[in-house]
Protein backbone atom coordinates (compact mmCIF):
# COMPACT_ATOMS: atom_id res chain seq x y z
CA UNK A 1 0.00 0.00 0.00
CA UNK A 2 2.90 2.41 0.80
CA UNK A 3 4.10 2.00 -2.63
CA UNK A 4 1.09 3.23 -4.36
CA UNK A 5 0.28 6.05 -1.92
CA UNK A 6 3.76 6.87 -3.22
CA UNK A 7 3.54 6.71 -6.69
CA UNK A 8 0.24 8.57 -6.55
CA UNK A 9 2.24 11.51 -5.09
CA UNK A 10 4.99 11.04 -7.32
CA UNK A 11 2.36 11.60 -9.95
CA UNK A 12 0.88 14.18 -8.71
CA UNK A 13 4.60 16.47 -8.05
CA UNK A 14 4.61 15.84 -12.16
CA UNK A 15 1.60 17.10 -13.09
CA UNK A 16 1.74 20.39 -11.05
CA UNK A 17 2.76 23.60 -13.07
CA UNK A 18 6.29 25.13 -13.48
CA UNK A 19 5.51 28.11 -11.71
CA UNK A 20 5.38 30.12 -15.46
CA UNK A 21 8.33 32.12 -16.83
CA UNK A 22 8.86 34.72 -15.47
CA UNK A 23 8.74 33.42 -11.81
CA UNK A 24 11.75 31.70 -13.21
CA UNK A 25 13.88 34.94 -14.79
CA UNK A 26 12.61 36.97 -12.02
CA UNK A 27 16.12 36.41 -9.19
CA UNK A 28 18.20 36.66 -13.01
CA UNK A 29 16.76 40.42 -13.50
CA UNK A 30 16.75 41.28 -9.93
CA UNK A 31 20.52 40.23 -10.23
CA UNK A 32 21.22 42.57 -13.20
CA UNK A 33 19.45 45.66 -11.48
CA UNK A 34 21.30 44.99 -8.56
CA UNK A 35 24.72 45.20 -10.76
CA UNK A 36 23.74 47.98 -12.61
CA UNK A 37 22.80 50.04 -9.61
CA UNK A 38 26.29 48.99 -7.69
CA UNK A 39 28.37 48.94 -10.94
CA UNK A 40 27.42 50.05 -14.03
CA UNK A 41 25.84 53.19 -13.43
CA UNK A 42 28.93 54.74 -10.95
CA UNK A 43 31.27 53.72 -13.41
CA UNK A 44 29.50 55.87 -16.81
CA UNK A 45 29.10 58.69 -13.50
CA UNK A 46 32.44 59.13 -13.53
CA UNK A 47 33.51 58.45 -17.11
CA UNK A 48 31.03 61.17 -17.53
CA UNK A 49 32.71 63.41 -14.89
CA UNK A 50 36.05 62.47 -16.86
CA UNK A 51 35.09 63.24 -20.06
CA UNK A 52 34.28 66.82 -18.96
CA UNK A 53 37.64 68.05 -17.00
CA UNK A 54 39.33 66.92 -20.47
CA UNK A 55 36.97 68.74 -22.48
CA UNK A 56 37.53 71.94 -19.81
CA UNK A 57 41.58 71.61 -19.84
CA UNK A 58 43.46 74.60 -21.36
CA UNK A 59 47.08 76.30 -21.28
CA UNK A 60 48.57 76.37 -18.13
CA UNK A 61 46.44 73.84 -16.22
CA UNK A 62 48.46 71.35 -13.94
CA UNK A 63 47.57 67.81 -14.54
CA UNK A 64 48.82 64.05 -13.63
CA UNK A 65 49.14 61.85 -16.13
CA UNK A 66 48.24 58.03 -15.57
CA UNK A 67 51.73 56.78 -15.08
CA UNK A 68 51.74 59.74 -12.38
CA UNK A 69 53.72 62.27 -14.04
CA UNK A 70 53.14 65.90 -13.41
CA UNK A 71 53.21 68.54 -15.94
CA UNK A 72 51.56 71.69 -17.39
CA UNK A 73 49.60 71.97 -20.46
CA UNK A 74 51.28 73.97 -22.95
CA UNK A 75 49.07 73.89 -25.81
CA UNK A 76 45.61 71.96 -26.62
CA UNK A 77 45.80 70.08 -30.11
CA UNK A 78 42.21 67.85 -31.19
CA UNK A 79 43.41 64.82 -29.83
CA UNK A 80 46.61 65.23 -27.62
CA UNK A 81 48.03 67.86 -25.20
CA UNK A 82 51.56 69.62 -25.65
CA UNK A 83 53.19 69.09 -21.80
CA UNK A 84 55.70 70.17 -20.07
CA UNK A 85 56.90 68.17 -17.42
CA UNK A 86 60.34 69.85 -16.76
CA UNK A 87 62.40 73.42 -18.19
CA UNK A 88 62.83 73.04 -21.63
CA UNK A 89 61.38 69.30 -21.91
CA UNK A 90 57.65 68.92 -23.64
CA UNK A 91 55.73 65.92 -24.59
CA UNK A 92 52.97 64.89 -26.65
CA UNK A 93 50.34 63.48 -24.49
CA UNK A 94 47.22 61.90 -25.78
CA UNK A 95 43.65 63.18 -24.18
CA UNK A 96 43.00 60.06 -22.71
CA UNK A 97 46.09 59.54 -20.65
CA UNK A 98 45.17 62.46 -18.55
CA UNK A 99 44.44 61.47 -14.86
CA UNK A 100 43.23 64.00 -12.49
CA UNK A 101 43.58 68.24 -13.03
CA UNK A 102 46.03 69.23 -10.04
CA UNK A 103 43.97 71.37 -7.87
CA UNK A 104 45.10 74.81 -7.30
CA UNK A 105 45.58 74.39 -3.38
CA UNK A 106 48.35 71.60 -4.31
CA UNK A 107 49.89 73.60 -7.01
CA UNK A 108 51.03 76.57 -4.56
Amino acid sequence: MANSELFSLFTLAQAAPGGGGLGQFLPIILLFVGMWFLIIAPQRKRQKAHDQMLSELKSGDEIITSGGVYGTITNVKDDRFIVRIADNTKIELGKGFVASKVAAKEAE
